[in-house]
């Protein structure tokens, strides 16, 4: 697995490149023959995790030291990017995998890091992020999730929205306020168990995109769990949050990539087969320049993907900037590559009998979750670079 490369010129070494054909070749044998049955049934893809976990792509980002494969970010990336070449749902799997362990990882006590990477590395369990809350959503530091100590245990009380994988996950990074008086200073992070007594889950979103991933409210009903299972010092949640996200939404322009890719393959093949006037669609300008333009944005997307990926690994000042700039793009030529495959398929693209329905719609949730894209370019203008 690809790991500690050096990332000065932001391109894929061969091992990156061995990586991409092993994972493409998984994917479209394994996980993309389920795809549509997925995506219509609203159904977690068991195959698709039975598979990642077979191939140990499940949760590449898990170091070594914790029985992880290691794999450095643009290794990360590349997985993220070709499951969801052929199912966004499923590329749900590492990236939240990710998304809701890194906390551990970045503040986490080594005991913690020992206790909850094993189970993920082996997958025997799945990590959610509970951040969001009905009335914290950009405004995360709004948050009214309550953490009260009590002895050697905190008991939390509250409700998180939008959680990605609920139910399914074993185990949960929740933040959760400490102190009122603080805002989000007063935030600290905690790790939940499905199994902890006062758990439980609402029902799964009716969603317009990625379907095959649930999303749900988790209720924390005075959930007492040991002390030890703060993440980092009291008062450092929303930090560490903030943290994360600086690294995951560099997972969030993989998908964006990885599902415009998958659009436009699919287009490319269809303009060379569909005949009109005589000759393959294909054929007329106004359909290459369409290809041309998506070609082109979409390669644009991955190298400000590529290069904010080997600054996420390097830890640069400005990954801020770049993480919210190629989640931000990334994800806006996702929209617009796959509307315009359905534009390329006509009525046959508006059904369901062709993937790019339903690849346009997996796309616009990358424009949304993990910060909307006008919260990205409040970030971006916040840091803008020297």
């Amino acid at each position: 697995m690809a790991g500690n490369t050096d990332f000065d010129l932001y391109r894929p070494s061969e091992e990156h490149d061995e990586l991409r054909k092993v994972v493409r070749q998984l994917a479209e044998e394994k996980i993309a023959p389920h795809a549509a049955a997925v995506d219509e049934e609203a159904r977690f893809p068991q195959e698709a995790l039975d598979a990642l976990v077979a191939t140990d792509l499940h949760a590449v980002h898990v170091p070594e030291e914790y029985g992880g494969a290691g794999a450095d970010a643009l290794a990360t990336v590349i997985v993220i990017e070709e499951v969801a070449r052929v199912c966004v749902s499923s590329s749900l799997i590492p990236a939240v995998n990710k998304l809701g362990s890194l906390p551990v990882i970045i503040s986490g006590s080594e005991e913690l890091k020992k206790k909850y990477m094993g189970p993920l590395a082996k997958g025997d369990a799945m990590f959610s992020y509970c951040l969001s809350e009905p009335d914290a959503g950009s405004d995360a530091a709004g948050m009214k999730t309550r953490a009260v100590r009590d002895g050697d245990f905190w008991v939390l009380n509250g409700v998180k929205r939008w959680i990605t994988n609920a139910g399914v996950s074993e185990y949960y990074t929740v933040m959760a306020v400490t102190d009122p008086e603080k805002r989000s200073k007063g935030i600290s992070a905690f790790v939940v168990e499905k199994g902890d007594e006062g758990v439980s889950f609402g029902a799964p979103e009716k969603k317009l995109g990625i379907k095959g991933s649930p999303t749900r409210e988790v209720y924390l009903d005075n959930v007492r769990i040991p002390a030890d299972r703060m993440i980092g010092a009291e008062g450092t949640g929303f930090a560490t949050a903030m943290k994360t996200l600086d690294h995951t939404r560099i997972t969030i322009a993989a998908q964006a990539l990885g599902v415009a890719q998958g659009a436009l393959d699919y287009a490319k093949g269809y303009v060379q087969e569909r005949k009109q006037f005589g000759k393959p669609i294909g054929d007329f300008q106004g359909v290459q320049f369409m290809l041309a333009d998506m070609a082109m944005k979409i390669e644009a997307a991955r190298q400000l993907t590529y290069a904010a990926a080997a600054k996420s690994e390097r830890g640069d000042a400005d990954l801020t900037f770049q993480g919210a700039a190629a989640k931000c793009f990334a994800s806006d030529v996702a929209m617009e590559v796959t509307t315009d495959a359905v534009q390329l398929l006509g009525g046959y693209g508006y059904t369901r009998d062709y993937p790019v329905e339903r690849m346009m719609r997996d796309a616009k949730i990358t424009q949304i979750y993990e910060g909307t894209n006008q919260v990205q370019r409040i970030v971006m203008a916040r840091n803008l670079p020297k």
